[in-house]
């Protein structure tokens, strides 16, 4: 979503916004120090744990962890989309969104979300007019209230009603299409509705109308379920410019409406599951729109709840579903969240199970969840013969890629050590297996030095502050050479102003590093802002996989408290980095090698680029200043 916005429109804003005042209006805050500090809005606590800082423009829990910027904080505490958080701010700062931000209202496109509501309520009327698509409803026991509750409606069969209500005019018409409310006729549907080619119909035609709600509670689009037999079973809005249904899960307003705070929240599949469980009183379930979860889908759970509960159907197809699931939240599975499977008895749904047992006995069946590390385990081990040799290391291999989609942290190695117990083998040693397998499979993070440090979508991100345990890395040249990054990233992120007036890019240049790029990107994004802050900088990485590792950061320690000291500081460590991780190091560190032991083909090819480097200007010998 952050991608529709212009990134300098995003730093107008947390410039413009005090994050003091705009919490302050909610929380009781009180003044301590330089800071502010307040009993926590996210958890129960009784002694002030919650701290605001006026300076960088944060916020931070040292009970529950909860950290952001002034937009983090609304999307937090009000359940707001990115999109509707930084909209809202906008409106306090006096600014208008930038015009293609307004996916509602693009040329010729009039106010799609009004109607979009003007639709949804004549579907209601309809589903009143309409016995026959009541009695199919309360025949699926889905009650009046809940009928409300959601809006839901009937398309009636009809190839023209809709459209004659709301296109009376060729500009009405021109929105309709836009809305996905109508198709435009071909040949082949006009002689269908036995009519004459050109023109439009109606979309949806005798079906039951689930309207699928943003968090404020505008409808974006429908699902139509199909009454009697017919394909496709479920019909959804085409993608629009209010519509992207690998944004959307159906259900989430209905869900934020019912509770102020989540447990959890559960994806089921199909909307009368969704509808069926709220109305028994489950009121955490959503569900994706007729596609896989997608890791926009999850950024946007994780950002309600820590805990997620997959349930599918024990059928084939809930299987796959699944693992398709599974593999889409490897990279967002850290350390704090909880991922779970469920899977339900064959031949039963949600909506057919809470209905046969009860809300309780649902319920209950979430102790039974499969935590993701132990579902991807025995997924995997029910692909191989693990009882010999050759059966685990096929177990290891086929593992590989899906540890080098993990970050780094706890949660990883405690389902690496999972995995380790059915190799049978200690789980470090198998972690330099895997690492070298994710390596050899074209994910290896020294191979990304250089690059932009976001990451493809399903590869492993560089985690900066960490080094590689590869063979020019052993030993002492390892200790400490994580930590001296880390510095450096976080008085960028302290002092981003004192950064800016080091200006000391072009130095960095040619240092091998894990994470280098994500210093140089600081760098650059300070060095373009006139008043950087500590959000502003933050923001730039939200969507990123670096941003929680950067938000660690910027909440540890300040090394130094003033800005004219931070540069100093700066300035050394980059110089450190230069002398310790810079094409001469490496140099030195290869001329040695080839001293005493010898060099590989590689190494002497990596030397020869080497030596040719620094026989030009500028070269590894002199890495320069500015």
């Amino acid at each position: 979503m952050a991608g529709r916005i212009p990134q300098p429109f995003i730093d107008e804003i947390v410039a413009r916004s005090d994050i003091v005042e705009i919490i302050g209006a909610r929380v009781a805050l009180k003044k301590s120090g330089r800071e502010y500090k307040a009993c926590c809005p996210f958890h129960t606590e009784k002694t002030p744990s919650f701290w605001v800082s006026p300076d960088k423009q944060f916020y931070h829990c040292f009970g529950c962890g909860a950290h952001g910027t002034v937009v983090g904080f609304l999307m937090q505490y009000e359940k707001l989309g990115f999109l509707d958080a930084v909209e809202d701010l906008a409106q306090r700062a006096g600014l208008e969104l930038p015009r293609e931000a307004q996916g509602a209202h693009e040329p010729g496109g009039g106010d799609l979300y009004d109607l979009m509501t003007r639709a949804s309520r004549f579907f209601e009327q309809n589903l009143a007019d309409t016995a026959r698509a009541r009695e199919y409803l309360e025949g699926r026991g889905i009650d009046a209230p809940t009928r409300a509750r959601f809006a839901l409606g009937y398309a009636t069969d009809s190839w023209n009603v809709l459209l004659n209500r709301f296109g009376a005019d060729e500009s009405e018409r021109r929105r309709l299409l836009q809305a996905g409310l109508i198709i435009e006729r071909d040949g082949g549907s006009a002689r269908a509705a036995g009519e004459a080619a050109g023109g439009h119909y109606d979309r949806f035609r005798d079906r039951v109308m689930f309207p699928i709600r943003d968090s404020r509670g505008r409808v974006l689009g429908f699902g139509g379920r199909v009454i009697d037999q017919g394909e496709p079973k479920y019909l959804n809005s085409p993608e629009t410019p209010l519509f992207h249904k690998g944004r959307e899960l159906y259900g989430l307003y209905e869900a934020r409406q019912a509770r102020n705070d989540f447990k959890r929240l559960m994806v089921v599949e199909g909307y009368m599951d969704v509808v069926r469980l709220h109305q028994a009183g489950i009121t955490y379930a959503i569900a994706t729109l007729g596609t896989a979860t997608t890791q926009e889908h999850l950024n946007k759970i994780f950002r309600l709840t820590s805990e997620l509960v997959f349930c599918f159907d024990g059928d084939g197809a809930g299987l796959k579903a699944a693992w398709r699931a599974l593999e889409n939240a490897l990279p967002l599975a850290r350390d704090g969240r909880e991922l779970k499977f469920m899977f339900l008895p064959q031949g039963h749904d949600p909506d057919t199970l809470v209905a046969a047992e009860g809300a309780a006995a649902f319920e209950d069946r979430l102790k039974s969840a499969l935590p993701l590390s132990e579902y991807l385990v025995r997924q995997l081990h029910s692909q191989v013969e693990a009882s010999d040799v050759g059966g685990r290391a096929k177990l290891a291999a086929l593992a590989a890629p899906l540890f080098a989609r993990m970050p780094e942290g706890v949660y990883r190695d405690l389902t690496l050590e999972r995995l380790a117990s059915e190799v049978r083998m200690p789980a470090s040693k198998l972690r330099e297996h895997l690492d070298a397998a994710g390596r050899s499979g074209g994910v290896a993070r020294s191979a990304a030095a250089g690059r932009q440090a976001a990451s493809p979508a399903g590869a492993q991100p560089r985690q900066f502050g960490r080094t590689e345990p590869t063979r020019a890395r052993r030993g002492r040249m390892s200790a400490g050479r994580g930590n001296l990054l880390s510095q450096a990233i976080g008085l960028v992120l302290h002092h981003p102003a004192a950064a800016r007036a080091v200006g000391a890019r072009r130095a960095l240049v040619g240092v091998d590093l894990p994470g280098i790029a994500v210093l140089n990107e600081l760098l650059d994004q300070a060095a373009e802002m006139a008043q950087p802050t500590t959000a502003m900088l933050l923001e730039r990485w939200r969507e990123r996989p670096e941003y929680h590792r950067l938000t660690e950061l910027a909440l540890a320690p300040a090394m130094v408290e003033e800005a004219s000291g931070a540069a100093n500081e700066l300035k050394m460590a980059i110089q450190k980095l230069v002398e310790h991780h810079g094409p001469g190091r490496r140099m030195d560190d290869l001329l040695r090698k080839a001293e005493e032991t010898g060099l590989n083909y590689d190494e002497k090819a990596e030397l020869t680029l080497l030596l040719k480097s620094k026989a030009r200007p500028g070269g590894p010998s002199s890495p320069g200043g500015e």
